[in-house]
């Protein structure tokens, strides 16, 4: 069975379409679908870096710069990213979202059609 997780944000439209399409793709194939609010659950500095390293990306690509949040931590792309990822640990808002985790490969859902790329047969 195929293991799906997504990191999902409830108040973000394009983590709720993602989450439908997710849903839909559960209903076409055999896969359990765990849902994570990392709003109320924050990931890790550790969990944090994993993803970054799933995703392919710079830690600093996994910030979303234009929260509040990163002004006022005083955030940059020149931190170290162990710096980063703290800052993502405790205020969660700050990670991109939503990303969805599908055997050891990981994908932002936006737009949302870009994590089927990561399913086995949805492409």
């Amino acid at each position: 069975m195929t293991q799906i997780t997504l990191y999902h944000n409830p108040g973000c439209s394009k983590s709720r379409a993602t989450l439908a399409l997710l849903e839909e793709y559960q209903r076409n194939h055999t896969a359990e679908l765990e849902v994570i609010k990392y709003l109320n659950n924050p990931l890790t500095p550790t969990q944090l870096a994993t993803l970054v390293e799933q995703l392919g990306i710079t830690t600093h690509e996994l910030l979303r710069s234009k929260e509040a949040a990163y002004t006022s931590k005083g955030l940059n792309a020149d931190m170290p990213a162990a710096m980063l990822l703290q800052a993502m640990s405790e205020a969660p808002i700050l990670m991109e979202r939503p990303i969805v985790v599908c055997q050891g490969k990981a994908a932002i859902g936006r737009p949302p059609e870009q994590v089927l790329n990561i399913l086995p047969s949805a492409q």
